[in-house]
């Protein structure tokens, strides 16, 4: 990335060193250490999300050849890409509705708890009267 050979390190060294001086130079040297990991591993990031994106785009274009074929006579490499689509799909499906499956169960419990509420306090209400 960049062409710093073992001089340039030395020098910029010891600029630090006579800038800095003994007490601030390992407080600098640590918060461009955390700088410098924390670039790398945001670039990382959006490495890998660019990879996956193109992973998709390639399955859709995939998924698009073989409507067009009608899903018949596909290459083998063109089948698994298939397959490992729906089995993608699939996978997503799954865990989409694992999520929102205790949601909707909690909700069901709280309007129930909400109804026999309303009709105990409606029951009373009648009783008073």
């Amino acid at each position: 990335m960049f062409d710093i050979g073992f001089w340039e390190l030395v020098l910029i060294s010891v600029v630090a060193l006579v800038v800095l001086g003994p007490e601030r130079l390992p407080h600098a040297i640590r918060s461009v250490a955390k700088f410098v990991s924390a670039a790398k591993s945001m670039a990382n990031s959006v490495k890998d999300e660019l990879s996956q994106e193109l992973k998709i785009q390639e399955l859709q274009e995939n998924l698009r050849k073989a409507e067009k074929m009608g899903m018949k006579d596909l290459s083998p490499d063109l089948q698994k890409t298939v397959d490992e689509l729906k089995k993608s799909a699939q996978d997503v499906q799954r865990s989409y509705a694992n999520e929102n499956q205790p949601e909707a169960s909690s909700e069901t419990d709280e309007k129930e708890a909400t109804v026999q509420k309303t009709a105990s306090s409606s029951t009373v209400t009648d009783k008073a009267d």
